[in-house]
Parts: structure tokens; sequence; C-alpha cells
């Protein structure tokens, strides 16, 4: 009999972390290695939310906290929600966690049942499948071509929700693609789940404040408030604040699902960091100005990348339109043959080789749920992408 649990059979770990160690323990090695597979900001946090956080310190604010949060955290999220997606909550349907990821997860195990079907549009991100899976749920993807802005057809939505269909999980922007929805986009999803009352919804914000070219963000409960009671509306500090390390994630939802989610984190993590905690309320009640500086250096890192993979042989890139990703096609590639005559047969491959031949780490496409593509996260200096496309643009120029 087997010690660990069958569970585990179920699923692997994260491969962008994986990716992430083979960089490090290549550079360990000695070898110059552009790790272009994380996604976290190169930015420092703010000072004034490092400040604060300091401030709690000397305050002596290093004790337990209520599982769902801080009173004063709680009720920043509840202003932050009403200021910029005009949704209205009570502190009591507000939700802190140690990242947006556990929010879901806690989210998946308070709710699903075997059997239970959970629709992820693909490409997705790489927890979202095994968290369903992990809660004993069934995992259904819809393929989002290219062709349709990695983004969900409304009648690829209908024809696979069923009776069994317990969450949709929507990522916008997202994470791989960059793909964002607009208003006109989710007011048509909003009417497919409004005819489908089975069906409740995850939407992950996480990207929000990361959005381009006058485009404008949107959330499905602030599309269609009657859906409100079906909705979980996550987000965090991660992504838009440079808090990876922090560890805050949170949510606002109808209190029976909140209630279920605390119940979770009650006999798991308890709660995240008091310090952390404080941290966020600064965060979220405090200047912004540096957002919309981050998303000006992010545009021009963007069209750069975008431009010089574009000229890359075999690789085909669309721009994205938030989030700090691309997601390229190397369908181009597929087939031919390296310098050492090692044939590409698939975008494993292609990340594979090319970090081996010139040491650029990607994440392949397959682990997102859609080949032949991989994803860089241009969250680095902009000397550094220059060089990894040129790396780029080198290995394919010598694939025969």
């Amino acid at each position: 009999m087997s010690f660990l649990a069958d569970r585990l059979s179920l699923i692997k770990p994260s491969p962008t972390i994986l990716v992430r160690q083979k960089a490090t323990d290549l550079k360990s090695q000695g070898r110059d290695v552009i790790d272009l597979g994380a996604g976290e900001l190169d930015f420092d946090t703010p000072e004034n939310i490092k400040v604060a956080a300091k401030n709690a310190i000397n305050r002596g604010e290093t004790k337990y906290t209520a599982v769902a949060g801080t009173p004063a955290l709680r009720n920043a999220i509840v202003a932050k929600f009403k200021r910029e997606n005009g949704l209205e909550y009570s502190p009591n349907q507000i939700t802190v966690g140690c990242g947006g990821k556990q929010v879901i997860y806690n989210a998946m195990i308070a709710t699903i049942n075997s059997g239970d079907e959970v629709i992820i549009p693909s490409p997705y991100w790489v927890s979202y499948p095994d968290i369903t899976l992990l809660a004993g749920g069934t995992v259904v993807p819809i393929i989002c071509s290219e062709e349709n802005g990695f983004k969900l057809r409304i009648k690829d939505l209908e024809s696979t929700i069923t009776s069994k269909t317990k969450w949709l999980i929507l990522n916008s922007p997202s994470n791989p693609t960059g793909a964002t929805y607009s208003y006109n986009e989710l007011r048509a999803i909003a009417d497919v789940l409004l005819f489908n009352s089975n069906v409740w919804i995850i939407t992950d914000d996480i990207y929000e404040h990361l959005i381009y070219d006058e485009l404008e963000f949107f959330t499905l409960a602030q599309v269609e408030p009657r859906l409100c009671d079906r909705i979980l509306t996550v987000n965090g500090l991660s992504k838009s604040y440079s808090m990876t390390g922090w560890r805050v994630g949170y949510a606002g939802g109808p209190k029976i699902l909140i209630d279920a989610i605390n119940m979770i984190q009650s006999q798991s993590s308890t709660h995240t960091s008091s310090i952390s905690q404080a941290a966020g309320v600064e965060a979220l009640n405090g200047n912004q100005d540096f957002v919309k500086k981050n998303i000006s250096v992010f545009k021009e890192r963007r069209d750069l990348v975008v431009k010089m993979l574009n000229i890359a042989n075999g690789i085909v890139c669309k721009i994205p339109e938030g989030a700090f990703y691309v997601y390229p096609s190397c369908a181009g590639t597929i087939g031919k043959k390296t310098l050492d005559n090692k044939i590409i047969t698939n975008d494993s491959d292609f990340v594979t080789f090319l970090l081996e031949s010139e040491s650029v780490a990607l994440v392949h496409g397959e682990v997102f749920g859609l080949s032949p593509y991989f994803r860089i996260s241009y969250a680095t200096s902009t000397e550094v992408l220059i060089e990894a496309c040129k790396r780029i643009q080198r290995f394919c120029a010598r694939l025969s």
C-alpha cells in the first residue's frame, strides 16, 4: 500500500515553478541563463507600503487576526470594489487569503463534489485544473483559439454547460495570453449564465490594473449584477502592487460561499500574515500613481518583445491586451532541426532545445492547455528582454 494519497497522482508540480528551478540550477552551474518563465514583476514594492508594514511591526500588530482578514483590510477591500468596480459588498462578504491561489483553492474545496464539472477556458493558468482535480471535480476545458483572440466563443460555452457544471472560471486579463474581455464580450457571457442557474463563476481579476491601449477593465459582477449571488470576484496585491512575496489575495462574494471559504481556511493557514495585511491596507488606500507608471513601462516592453519575436523565423506573436505575458506560436518551427540534429516535434521540444542552446528559459504552451505556443513574461528589464529575444532569433535562424 502506498504511503501517499491517491489524489496526488491526479496532479503535478507547478510547471512555471519547475522552469524557475531549472533556470536557477543552471545558473548555479555557471550558465548565463535568462529566465522569462516567472510571473513576477521586477519592480520593488512601493516604499509607502513597506513603511506601513514596518509601522505595524513597531505597533506590535504581530498577533493572530480574524480568519477572513483584519477589519481594516476588509474595509479597504470593500472600498476598492466600490471605487474601482462599482461593486457593493459588506465586510462579511470579503475573504482574505495567502494569495489569490489560496482563495480559489478554498472555494473549490468548499464547493465541489465528485462528478461536478468546472469549465476552464484554455489557455489557462496552470493551477486551475490541478486545484479542480484535488477538490474531486472534473476539468472541462474549452479551447479558445488565437483566431478568436484566445477568448471564449458563446456557442462553445452554451454547448459545454451541462447539469453537472458547478463552476466557470474566467481570467481577464489572462495568464498566459493577456486576452482581456470587453464589456460587450462579458455581456454576452452573462446572458448565457443567466439562463444556467446551476453555474457559479470565479472571475480571477488579478491582472486588473495591467491593461493597455486605452482599454477599460470590466468584471462580470459589474456587467451583470443579477449574477452577483453566484460570482466570486477574486483579486490580490501580487501583480499590480509588486507584492508577490507578501501573499495577499482576496475575494468578494455571496456570504454563504465566503463563510464556507473561511471555514476551510480556519483549518489550514488560519490567515495570511498580520504584517502583510497591514501593508495591504496601505496598498489599497494609498497613492496609486505608481500603477500608471508601471503600465507605461510594461507597454513599452510588450511592444518591444512582440516586434522582436515576430522577426524570428517560424514565430508569430499576437499583441496582448493586458497582463505581462506574450503567448507566441512556434508552429513555424515544428519539424525543423537544431544545429545538433534534434527535431522539434512540439512546443516542449522548442523551449527545451532553446534552453540547451541559448540559455533562455520559457514555459511551453502544452501546460497552459494550448499548443504549439510558449509563454514569455516580460516583467523584467528592457536590456534582459532585448538579449533574450536576440537569442531566440538566433536559435530560430539556425533551424533547418
